[in-house]
Protein backbone atom coordinates (compact mmCIF):
# COMPACT_ATOMS: atom_id res chain seq x y z
CA UNK A 1 0.00 0.00 0.00
CA UNK A 2 1.62 2.98 -1.02
CA UNK A 3 -1.02 5.94 -0.65
CA UNK A 4 -1.03 7.66 2.40
CA UNK A 5 -4.50 9.36 2.92
CA UNK A 6 -4.56 12.19 5.73
CA UNK A 7 -7.88 13.73 7.14
CA UNK A 8 -7.87 16.23 9.55
CA UNK A 9 -9.75 19.92 10.72
CA UNK A 10 -9.02 22.36 12.88
CA UNK A 11 -11.83 25.34 13.96
CA UNK A 12 -10.21 28.51 14.29
CA UNK A 13 -10.47 32.09 13.18
CA UNK A 14 -9.07 32.88 9.43
CA UNK A 15 -8.07 36.14 7.52
CA UNK A 16 -6.85 36.77 4.42
CA UNK A 17 -8.26 33.06 3.18
CA UNK A 18 -7.89 33.95 0.03
CA UNK A 19 -4.23 34.27 -0.16
CA UNK A 20 -4.07 31.03 1.98
CA UNK A 21 -6.00 29.11 -0.76
CA UNK A 22 -3.19 30.67 -2.95
CA UNK A 23 -0.17 29.04 -0.99
CA UNK A 24 -1.65 26.00 -0.25
CA UNK A 25 -2.90 25.26 -3.79
CA UNK A 26 0.60 25.51 -4.70
CA UNK A 27 2.41 23.50 -2.10
CA UNK A 28 0.16 20.73 -3.03
CA UNK A 29 0.23 21.09 -6.46
CA UNK A 30 4.43 20.83 -5.93
CA UNK A 31 4.06 17.56 -3.96
CA UNK A 32 1.60 16.15 -6.63
CA UNK A 33 -1.22 15.55 -3.80
CA UNK A 34 -4.82 15.26 -4.71
CA UNK A 35 -7.98 15.60 -2.82
CA UNK A 36 -9.72 18.58 -1.38
CA UNK A 37 -9.18 21.07 1.25
CA UNK A 38 -12.22 23.65 2.42
CA UNK A 39 -11.23 27.21 4.09
CA UNK A 40 -13.27 29.43 5.44
CA UNK A 41 -13.39 32.21 8.27
CA UNK A 42 -14.17 29.37 10.56
CA UNK A 43 -11.65 27.26 9.82
CA UNK A 44 -9.93 24.29 7.48
CA UNK A 45 -11.04 20.65 6.52
CA UNK A 46 -8.39 18.70 5.10
CA UNK A 47 -8.46 15.48 3.11
CA UNK A 48 -5.61 14.36 1.28
CA UNK A 49 -3.93 11.56 -0.64
CA UNK A 50 -0.36 11.17 -1.94
CA UNK A 51 2.91 9.14 -1.91
CA UNK A 52 3.96 8.96 2.25
CA UNK A 53 6.86 11.15 1.52
CA UNK A 54 5.06 14.25 -0.05
CA UNK A 55 2.45 14.02 2.20
CA UNK A 56 4.63 13.85 4.89
CA UNK A 57 6.47 17.02 3.54
CA UNK A 58 2.95 18.87 3.68
CA UNK A 59 2.07 18.00 7.32
CA UNK A 60 6.06 19.60 7.77
CA UNK A 61 5.11 22.86 5.92
CA UNK A 62 1.89 23.04 7.99
CA UNK A 63 3.48 22.67 11.44
CA UNK A 64 6.04 25.78 10.53
CA UNK A 65 2.44 27.88 10.29
CA UNK A 66 1.45 28.38 14.29
CA UNK A 67 -1.91 28.59 13.31
CA UNK A 68 -2.10 24.86 12.20
CA UNK A 69 0.96 23.42 13.98
CA UNK A 70 -1.20 21.25 16.20
CA UNK A 71 -2.88 19.42 13.97
CA UNK A 72 -3.63 16.08 13.89
CA UNK A 73 -4.51 13.84 11.47
CA UNK A 74 -6.10 10.68 10.89
CA UNK A 75 -4.05 8.31 9.01
CA UNK A 76 -4.41 5.23 6.30
CA UNK A 77 -2.99 3.64 3.77
CA UNK A 78 -3.91 2.41 0.46
CA UNK A 79 -3.25 0.68 -3.37
CA UNK A 80 -4.89 3.60 -5.02
CA UNK A 81 -5.02 7.10 -5.34
CA UNK A 82 -9.06 7.40 -4.39
CA UNK A 83 -9.33 11.04 -5.66
CA UNK A 84 -9.06 12.20 -8.58
CA UNK A 85 -8.00 15.87 -9.16
CA UNK A 86 -6.80 18.78 -6.50
CA UNK A 87 -9.00 21.15 -4.74
CA UNK A 88 -8.73 24.04 -2.52
CA UNK A 89 -12.10 25.32 -1.66
CA UNK A 90 -13.38 28.67 -0.24
CA UNK A 91 -16.58 28.24 1.77
CA UNK A 92 -18.91 29.81 4.05
CA UNK A 93 -18.51 27.20 6.54
CA UNK A 94 -16.12 24.04 6.57
CA UNK A 95 -18.81 21.72 7.69
CA UNK A 96 -22.28 23.55 6.57
CA UNK A 97 -25.06 23.51 9.27
CA UNK A 98 -26.78 27.32 8.34
CA UNK A 99 -26.51 27.97 12.24
CA UNK A 100 -24.38 31.72 12.06
CA UNK A 101 -25.12 31.72 15.92
CA UNK A 102 -22.41 28.13 16.14
CA UNK A 103 -18.88 29.35 16.30
CA UNK A 104 -16.72 26.41 17.08
CA UNK A 105 -13.54 28.61 16.25
CA UNK A 106 -14.73 31.46 19.21
CA UNK A 107 -16.21 28.90 21.32
CA UNK A 108 -15.00 26.79 23.79
CA UNK A 109 -14.91 23.30 22.87
CA UNK A 110 -16.95 20.92 24.40
CA UNK A 111 -15.73 18.18 26.18
CA UNK A 112 -15.03 14.81 24.63
CA UNK A 113 -14.49 10.98 25.39
CA UNK A 114 -11.92 9.03 24.56
CA UNK A 115 -12.55 6.14 22.09
CA UNK A 116 -11.25 3.82 25.63
CA UNK A 117 -13.42 5.86 27.90
CA UNK A 118 -16.68 5.13 25.48
CA UNK A 119 -15.89 1.70 25.39
CA UNK A 120 -15.85 1.24 28.81
CA UNK A 121 -18.69 2.76 28.78
CA UNK A 122 -20.53 0.17 26.56
CA UNK A 123 -19.21 -2.80 27.89
CA UNK A 124 -20.58 -1.50 31.48
CA UNK A 125 -23.76 -0.54 30.07
CA UNK A 126 -23.96 3.19 31.33
CA UNK A 127 -27.30 5.35 30.42
CA UNK A 128 -26.43 6.91 27.89
CA UNK A 129 -28.01 8.20 24.14
CA UNK A 130 -25.18 7.06 21.73
CA UNK A 131 -25.53 9.33 18.83
CA UNK A 132 -25.16 9.28 15.37
CA UNK A 133 -24.50 12.51 13.97
CA UNK A 134 -23.88 11.17 10.21
CA UNK A 135 -26.47 10.95 7.29
CA UNK A 136 -28.87 8.17 6.48
CA UNK A 137 -26.73 6.55 3.78
CA UNK A 138 -23.57 6.48 5.78
CA UNK A 139 -25.56 5.04 8.53
CA UNK A 140 -26.51 2.25 6.48
CA UNK A 141 -22.87 1.29 5.78
CA UNK A 142 -22.41 0.84 9.06
CA UNK A 143 -22.74 2.12 12.96
CA UNK A 144 -22.13 1.60 16.80
CA UNK A 145 -24.82 -1.36 18.21
CA UNK A 146 -27.84 0.58 19.27
CA UNK A 147 -26.77 3.77 18.22
CA UNK A 148 -29.06 6.76 17.98
CA UNK A 149 -29.55 8.32 14.48
CA UNK A 150 -31.14 10.92 13.31
CA UNK A 151 -32.80 10.06 9.77
CA UNK A 152 -30.83 12.81 8.02
CA UNK A 153 -30.00 13.42 4.31
CA UNK A 154 -28.15 16.68 4.87
CA UNK A 155 -25.85 17.93 8.22
CA UNK A 156 -27.85 21.08 8.31
CA UNK A 157 -31.24 19.14 8.99
CA UNK A 158 -29.42 18.35 12.41
CA UNK A 159 -31.07 21.48 14.10
CA UNK A 160 -34.65 20.23 13.43
CA UNK A 161 -34.05 16.76 14.35
CA UNK A 162 -33.14 16.79 17.84
CA UNK A 163 -35.59 19.40 18.56
CA UNK A 164 -37.36 15.99 20.96
CA UNK A 165 -34.72 14.51 22.38
CA UNK A 166 -33.95 14.46 26.32
CA UNK A 167 -31.83 17.81 26.73
CA UNK A 168 -31.06 15.89 30.47
CA UNK A 169 -30.27 12.58 29.74
CA UNK A 170 -26.29 12.31 28.72
CA UNK A 171 -25.25 11.91 25.02
CA UNK A 172 -21.77 11.03 23.53
CA UNK A 173 -22.13 11.65 19.45
CA UNK A 174 -20.04 10.62 17.03
CA UNK A 175 -19.61 11.35 13.16
CA UNK A 176 -16.62 9.82 10.91
CA UNK A 177 -13.63 11.99 11.89
CA UNK A 178 -14.79 14.42 14.79
CA UNK A 179 -15.47 17.58 12.74
CA UNK A 180 -19.81 17.31 12.65
CA UNK A 181 -19.69 16.46 15.79
CA UNK A 182 -17.57 19.34 17.32
CA UNK A 183 -20.41 21.79 15.83
CA UNK A 184 -23.09 19.66 16.59
CA UNK A 185 -22.10 19.60 20.54
CA UNK A 186 -21.71 23.35 20.59
CA UNK A 187 -25.21 24.22 18.80
CA UNK A 188 -26.99 21.82 21.01
CA UNK A 189 -25.21 23.35 24.41
CA UNK A 190 -26.29 26.54 23.38
CA UNK A 191 -30.02 24.42 23.27
CA UNK A 192 -29.91 23.66 26.36
CA UNK A 193 -29.07 20.05 26.35
CA UNK A 194 -26.90 19.73 29.69
CA UNK A 195 -24.44 16.94 29.32
CA UNK A 196 -23.10 16.73 25.48
CA UNK A 197 -19.48 14.87 24.79
CA UNK A 198 -18.17 13.96 21.78
CA UNK A 199 -16.06 10.77 20.20
CA UNK A 200 -12.89 12.47 20.43
CA UNK A 201 -11.57 11.36 16.83
CA UNK A 202 -14.66 9.73 15.78
CA UNK A 203 -15.28 6.91 14.17
CA UNK A 204 -11.93 6.41 12.58
CA UNK A 205 -10.00 7.00 15.87
CA UNK A 206 -12.24 4.25 17.57
CA UNK A 207 -11.27 1.82 14.90
CA UNK A 208 -7.45 3.03 15.57
CA UNK A 209 -7.38 2.96 19.16
CA UNK A 210 -10.33 0.24 19.78
CA UNK A 211 -10.69 -1.56 16.53
CA UNK A 212 -14.24 -2.42 15.94
CA UNK A 213 -15.70 -3.25 19.57
CA UNK A 214 -19.50 -2.57 19.63
CA UNK A 215 -19.24 -1.68 16.33
CA UNK A 216 -21.53 -3.47 13.11
CA UNK A 217 -20.64 -2.89 9.27
CA UNK A 218 -18.13 -0.37 7.93
CA UNK A 219 -17.39 3.34 8.18
CA UNK A 220 -18.20 5.46 5.06
CA UNK A 221 -15.73 7.75 4.04
CA UNK A 222 -15.78 10.65 1.67
CA UNK A 223 -13.32 9.39 -1.28
CA UNK A 224 -13.35 6.41 -3.93
CA UNK A 225 -12.66 3.91 -1.32
CA UNK A 226 -16.23 4.03 -0.21
CA UNK A 227 -15.73 2.17 2.97
CA UNK A 228 -12.87 1.69 5.26
CA UNK A 229 -13.30 -1.37 8.00
CA UNK A 230 -11.83 -1.19 11.58
CA UNK A 231 -8.77 -2.19 10.91
CA UNK A 232 -8.76 1.12 8.65
CA UNK A 233 -8.39 -0.87 5.15
CA UNK A 234 -11.11 -0.32 1.83
CA UNK A 235 -13.59 -3.01 2.15
CA UNK A 236 -14.42 -3.25 -1.49
CA UNK A 237 -18.12 -2.20 -0.74
CA UNK A 238 -19.49 0.34 -3.76
CA UNK A 239 -22.05 2.93 -3.45
CA UNK A 240 -25.28 2.86 -4.82
CA UNK A 241 -25.53 5.67 -7.56
CA UNK A 242 -29.08 5.97 -6.42
CA UNK A 243 -29.61 6.08 -2.71
CA UNK A 244 -25.99 6.77 -2.11
CA UNK A 245 -26.42 3.46 0.11
CA UNK A 246 -24.00 0.23 0.78
CA UNK A 247 -23.82 -2.50 -2.89
CA UNK A 248 -22.16 -5.20 -1.79
CA UNK A 249 -19.32 -6.47 -3.92
CA UNK A 250 -19.89 -10.12 -3.62
CA UNK A 251 -23.94 -9.71 -3.80
CA UNK A 252 -24.01 -6.68 -6.36
CA UNK A 253 -27.23 -5.69 -3.98
CA UNK A 254 -28.55 -2.65 -3.02
CA UNK A 255 -30.94 -3.72 -0.44
CA UNK A 256 -32.62 -0.35 -0.57
CA UNK A 257 -33.00 0.11 -4.29
CA UNK A 258 -32.78 -3.80 -5.35
CA UNK A 259 -30.55 -5.35 -7.64
CA UNK A 260 -28.26 -2.78 -10.15
CA UNK A 261 -26.16 -2.64 -12.38
CA UNK A 262 -22.88 -0.50 -11.77
CA UNK A 263 -19.69 -0.17 -12.73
Amino acid sequence: MSILNIAGYKFLPLTEIVLLQQHLLAQCQSLCLKGTILLSEEGININLSGNENPIQSFQAYLKNDARFMDMTFHESYSNHQPFKRLNVKLKNEIITLRQPDVSPALTERAPDISPEELKRWIDEKHDFTLLDTRNDYEVRFGTFKNAAHLQITDFGQLPHSIEHMDRDKPIVMFCTGGIRCEKAAVYMLNQGFSNVQQLDGGILGYFKKVGGDHYEGECFVFDERIALDCHLEQTGTVQCKTCQGPISTAEKLCVTCHPLDFT
